[in-house]
């Protein structure tokens, strides 16, 4: 019996031991450079301990992590596009583990960590803040088409959601949806910068991360007359499908109302675009009643163009609602540009996934969002834009729509409305020239 407890107590003592002994690792490091930042990002096995500080002459950043081991090869890592120069790393006080950054100039480190996703595990992420000036801050207002009668160009700010770390949904097949929409948004802007009367900008261009609240902030550097954020939706189940687009609700617009009043640093704040209000020097009553128009004025505009982009998108894809859905989506909630939310379709369902995975889908998608963008802006277009020139001398460019009659063809109503064959199918995202009885194409202006 004594044998027994002595064994016995043996085992613990060795269990609790090598529970003691146990630690994290490091599996995996990632770097994501963005214009405004740089991301690093450590695989660990578990959520850790750890604690950052800076070091000057030359410049360091310093990572301590407790009761952690190196399980990867970090000379193995992509520093391009970083300011990082290299990587080193060393245990510490037995089971710690230092990873030191080389830096080429001096940086503001932000540190947090992130809960498992369907992608990754527990994460601890190090963001390397450029105090020289972010994107946001260097952000100018676009080049824009203007002569001497003032006529400029409607800017639309194109913003792919997620990216970088964020991985949005994944589809059955392990279609990211950050990489579906910043190919859609590109496809997007390259359109609406082929369309007379209007320049694209893009939130991010790459796979980076940028926060929802920056996403709005750089569409009001660049004195945005439209936010069109792309998205594709996915459920816990494979059966929903079907394109959607959004507005803010109005519980949303009261809740940013009150957030834009709480915030001192927004009383002097410019509203610019379409309200080019000032809340400096207004009591809150009048701040309020303005942030309250300016807000009903966007929501109102962001509905009647997310119903062109919803009717456009109807002509090529099935939809998952027949009317724009309203929600408290945060990159939505700008007080003075229409902003609307597409969701491209659920990658979640197999079926979608496999069509937003492929150009040609995609394209006739962006090519109808264009054309409801342009529906929209033909019949309201901004004060002093190319467009509103046009519509007060009658020389508009708004586009026509026709339905397919039993006998036509494509190439037939080409030459009845003076466009040739390939601009139609440009115009409508076709990949060939057949048409179907009861089809609507949009037709251009010869």
């Amino acid at each position: 019996m004594k044998r027994l407890l002595r064994l016995t107590f043996v085992f613990l003592m060795m269990a609790t031991a090598g529970f003691a002994s146990a630690a994290s690792k490091v599996e995996g490091l990632r770097i994501w450079p963005a214009p405004d930042h740089t991301r690093v990002v450590f695989d660990t096995g578990s959520q850790v301990n750890h604690n950052v500080f800076s070091l000057s002459s030359p410049a360091r950043l310093v990572i301590d992590l407790k009761d952690v081991a190196l399980a990867t090869n970090l000379d193995a890592v992509d520093l391009s596009g970083s300011p990082i120069q290299r990587i080193r790393s060393a245990p510490r006080n037995g089971d710690d583990l230092r990873v030191v950054l080389d830096l080429k100039s001096d940086i503001k480190p932000r540190s947090f960590s992130l809960k498992p996703n369907k992608q990754y595990g527990h994460r601890l992420v190090i963001d390397l803040i450029d105090e020289n000036g972010t994107r946001i801050e260097q952000a100018n207002s676009p080049t824009l088409t203007e002569d001497a009668s003032g006529k400029r160009d409607i800017v639309v700010v194109v913003d792919a959601g997620h990216g970088g770390e964020d991985p949005g949904a994944i589809g059955p097949r392990g279609t990211r949806e950050k990489d579906v929409v910043l190919r859609m948004a590109k496809t997007l802007a390259a359109l609406i910068n082929e369309q007379p009367g209007y320049t694209a900008k893009l939130t991010r261009t790459g796979d980076y991360y940028i926060g929802l609240r920056n996403r709005t902030i750089l569409a009001r550097k660049y004195n945005a007359d439209l936010f069109v954020s792309v998205h594709a939706d996915a459920f816990r189940t494979p059966q929903p499908k079907g394109a959607s687009v959004f507005a803010l609700s109005q519980r949303g617009a009261t809740s940013e109302t009150a957030r834009w009043l709480a915030r001192s640093e927004n009383r002097s704040d410019l509203i610019g675009g379409a309200g080019n209000l000032s809340l400096e020097g207004r009591d809150d009553l009048l701040a309020g009643v303005l942030l309250d128009l300016s807000m009903t004025a966007s929501i109102n505009a962001s509905l009647g163009v997310g119903s062109s982009v919803l009717a456009e998108l109807g002509q090529v894809a099935e939809l998952h609602k027949p009317g724009v859905e309203q929600a408290a989506f945060v990159v939505l909630k700008s007080p003075d540009i229409p902003s609307i939310l597409v969701e491209a379709g659920f990658i979640s369902n197999p079926t979608e996934e496999k069509k937003l995975s492929s150009d040609w889908y995609r394209s006739r998608l962006a090519r109808a969002i264009m054309g409801g963008i342009d529906d929209y802006f033909q019949t309201t277009p901004p004060p002093g834009t190319l467009l509103a020139w046009q519509k007060r001398n009658g020389n508009s460019n708004a586009v026509s729509r026709y339905q397919i009659q039993r006998g036509d063809t494509l190439s037939a109503v080409a030459r009845e409305n003076q466009v040739s064959v390939n601009e139609l199918m440009r115009f409508n995202g076709m990949n060939d020239d057949r048409v179907m009885v009861g089809q609507t194409i949009r037709i251009p202006s010869s």
